[in-house]
């Protein structure tokens, strides 16, 4: 009889000897199988590396525009009103409102408007002996030597005012234009209120 090397063991019976390491490695080929039938695909974890983006992050730019600031704007003392459109201040300097024309009532070789004293009234309450505050355009003076000013007094517009309650009409004489479509929206809102001069008072 042939004899048997010690180095080999047979198990009787020649059965499997189970181990716990192949317990585990069985349990888990069962446990994969059963999760790839139950998700399919969607089980793995995708490990591949995604595209690494190397363009540098765009820093955020910081606001160039200018802050807006306030108007510059000179106070003066109005002494005395002319008429409608015109008042006398304390430096000594007359002053034309720009961009509106109030009715006559001083101007040489010419009468009375209708409404020029109506307005020249409404000037006096709204500036007279007040302290206001006025902003230039682009010119300086007019052909008359007077200095040409956009107006306000405790917080009113003076030149808007006038037109959108019907003292004054809006004109425009270039290069002072600066808020020309403010004046011809507030004689448009006056003419369709029949406000002073659009009243039908001065139709004659």
């Amino acid at each position: 009889m042939p004899k048997i090397s010690k180095s080999k063991k047979i198990n009787p019976k020649g059965k499997i000897k189970i181990t716990f390491p192949l317990v585990i490695g069985i349990i888990i080929l069962i446990l994969g199988s059963f999760l790839v039938a139950l998700w399919g695909d969607s089980f793995f974890i995708e490990i591949a590396p995604k595209e690494i983006n190397l363009q540098p992050t765009p820093i955020k730019e910081e606001l160039t525009s200018p802050i807006p600031t306030q108007t510059d704007r000179e106070k003066v003392r109005v002494v005395s009103v002319i008429d409608g459109d015109t008042i006398q201040l304390e430096n000594g300097e007359t002053l034309r409102y720009i961009g509106i024309d109030a009715p006559e009532t001083v101007h040489q070789g010419k009468p009375v408007q209708c409404y020029g004293q109506e307005a020249s009234l409404e000037n006096k309450k709204l500036v007279e002996g007040k302290e206001i505050e006025v902003e230039k355009d682009v010119s300086e003076k007019d052909q008359y030597g007077r200095i040409l000013r956009y107006v306000w007094a405790e917080g009113i517009f003076v030149n808007e005012y006038l037109v959108r309650e019907g003292f004054a009409q809006a004109v425009t004489f270039p290069p002072d234009v600066k808020y020309q479509e403010q004046f011809l929206e507030a004689e448009r809102k006056a003419r369709e209120e029949g406000k002073g001069l659009w009243s039908g008072v001065c139709q004659n």
